[in-house]
């Protein structure tokens, strides 16, 4: 059992994003479903038997979806960090997690359909931004140029010099 888990709240859509994370990454399932009762039904405002809580997983990597209600949306504040072997990895992940209403943004980051934030970075980003400080300059000036990132560009920066 994970000991820690975040917690995802949607306003009625956490099956259907749940869905969605899970039909994008390989090593991923839906767990559990939960509907609401009688008691939670009245306290929330939901409908009774309708979905409460979906638990899943992403490449080993725990979640719960709760339906809440609209009170709560989601921001930049919080955001999920996926780490890329290749560029052909980057750019389906990038492709997968804006279809359906996403938005692109800068340096790597962008917005899923139902406004989570995630960043889609190459795995070797740390080794290219560590040591040299010119070097590491080189490498953060050209990702501040890129929305979606490219692996290749941002070795060029790094070896140039």
């Amino acid at each position: 059992m994970q000991k820690v888990t975040p917690m995802l709240w949607f306003d009625k859509e956490a099956e259907e994003a749940a869905r969605f994370y899970t039909s994008i990454f390989k090593n991923s399932k839906i767990k559990t479903i939960t509907r609401y009762g009688g008691s939670g039904a009245e306290a929330s405002g939901m409908p009774t038997g309708s979905v409460m809580t979906v638990s899943f997983e992403v490449e080993g990597q725990e979640f719960v979806g709760l339906n809440g209600g609209p009170q709560f949306k989601f921001s930049e504040a919080i955001s999920f960090v996926v780490s890329c072997r290749t560029q052909k990895e980057i750019d389906e992940l990038w492709a997968k997690l804006t279809e359906g209403g996403g938005q692109p943004g800068p340096c790597g980051w962008l917005k899923d359909r139902f406004g989570l934030s995630w960043q889609v970075v190459p795995a070797e980003l740390g080794k290219l931004m560590k040591g040299d400080p010119k070097k590491s300059e080189r490498v953060m000036a050209a990702l501040m140029k890129m929305g979606k990132l490219d692996i290749e560009t941002l070795e060029r920066a790094a070896e140039q010099g």
